[in-house]
């Protein structure tokens, strides 16, 4: 996961929808994080609530890129895909939290415990990406995220993040 923050000017005011529960759409996660096609792992993020949660969502297409060669004729979503949508989710809910705060900053992947994958994803799936922070100490946060598909658990992960100044920042 790495994150260049863009926070929405409107979210430190308290005008963002963000901090009652209101969504963050394709064009606010670009700004919010540098990842882009095909590696971009989140679509929208229906939920946030700055410094405690956020729900993102993964349509997981047949045309996705990375089924060509996992697997041509059973295509299944890779986990680490799975794993990546969930840091994609928290590094939005940082910069959500940051606010103004966030500008100049990057979010790096730290460490990844208890990853459990319990059921394949495949194409046509809805992934929900339910984020949670267990904690922030200075620039390091922990995050659990559990993805679902039809309400029913397909992954679950713990992981940690570096908040940093963005090189040449």
């Amino acid at each position: 996961m790495e994150g260049t923050a863009a926070p929405n000017p409107a979210s430190s005011a308290g005008e963002s929808g963000a901090e009652t529960g209101g969504t963050v759409d394709i064009a606010r996660i670009m700004q919010a994080i540098p990842h882009r096609y095909p590696f971009l792992m989140i679509d929208r993020v229906i939920e946030v609530v700055p410094n405690v949660s956020a729900i993102g969502i993964k349509n997981v297409s047949a045309n996705e890129s990375f089924f060509q060669g996992h697997f041509p004729h059973h295509p299944v979503m890779p986990g680490v895909l799975i794993i990546e949508s969930m840091a994609q989710t928290a590094a939005v809910l940082v910069v959500e939290t940051l606010g103004p705060e966030a500008a100049g900053k990057v979010v790096y992947f730290m460490s990844i415990e208890g990853a459990k994958f319990r059921r394949p994803v495949v194409p046509g799936d809805r992934l929900h990406i339910h984020c949670t922070k267990d904690r922030n100490r200075g620039n390091v946060w922990k995050f659990h995220a559990v993805a679902r598909v039809d309400g029913i658990s397909v992954a679950e992960a713990t992981y940690a993040a570096m908040i940093m100044d963005k090189p040449g920042a």
